[in-house]
C-alpha cells in the first residue's frame, strides 16, 4: 500500500489523538464473539474509538476521505482493506477470510453513500457466509455535534463519554 500524503498523515495523526481522548463505555451480551461490527455510517468515529487496539478488520471507501479515515483505523490498530461491499466483492472476502480465522470485521451497514440507516447487503451476507453473528451498535454521544451530511454524521467533542450497546442484529 502506498504511503498516504503528509497532509493526510499529520491530519489522520491529530484524528488519532481526537479518537483515543473519547471515553467509551462498550455493554456486551454474554455470547457477544467474534463477528461483523456493523455501525451506521454517522456513528463510524464512535466505533472506531471503542475497538481500537481489538485488530478489527475494517473495510474502507476508497474516496477521499476514506484515505483519512483509513489512516486513523491503520494508527488505531486497525487492519484495513479498502474498497466497499458494492463496488468489489474480492474487498468483501478479504473480510470473510478474517471470519473464518476468528476475527472481528466492522463495516458501515448503510455503506459509503448510503441512504442512512438502510442496511446495505454485504454485512449480512458476510455474517451468513461465514456462520458468524452480525453485531449492532446502538451508540448514546455525550456532548457532540451533529454534520448536516447525508448520513447527519456524529462528531464527538474531545475527551466526551460514549456509551455503547451491542446487540446481535440478525
Amino acid at each position: 500500500m502506498l504511503k498516504p500524503p503528509l497532509k493526510v498523515r499529520l491530519a489522520a495523526f491529530i484524528a488519532s489523538l481526537w479518537v483515543k481522548s473519547l471515553r467509551v463505555r462498550l455493554s456486551t451480551p454474554e455470547n457477544f464473539a467474534p463477528g461483523v461490527l456493523g455501525a451506521w455510517h454517522k456513528d463510524l468515529l464512535a466505533a472506531t474509538a471503542a475497538f481500537k487496539k481489538w485488530g478489527v478488520h475494517a473495510l474502507i471507501s476508497e474516496s477521499k476521505d476514506g484515505n483519512l479515515y483509513a489512516t486513523v483505523a491503520e494508527n488505531l490498530g486497525y487492519v484495513v482493506t479498502r474498497g466497499s461491499s458494492s463496488h468489489g466483492a474480492s474487498n468483501v472476502r478479504h473480510l470473510l477470510k478474517a471470519l473464518n480465522e476468528g476475527k472481528f470485521v466492522g463495516m458501515a451497514l448503510d455503506g459509503p453513500h448510503g441512504p442512512a440507516m438502510e442496511i446495505k447487503p454485504g454485512s449480512p451476507w458476510l455474517s451468513k457466509s461465514s456462520g458468524r453473528p452480525l453485531w449492532g451498535l446502538n451508540v448514546k454521544y455525550g456532548l457532540h455535534f451533529t454534520l448536516k451530511t447525508w448520513d447527519n454524521f456524529v462528531l464527538p467533542l474531545p475527551l466526551t463519554s460514549i456509551d455503547i450497546e451491542i446487540k446481535l442484529s440478525l
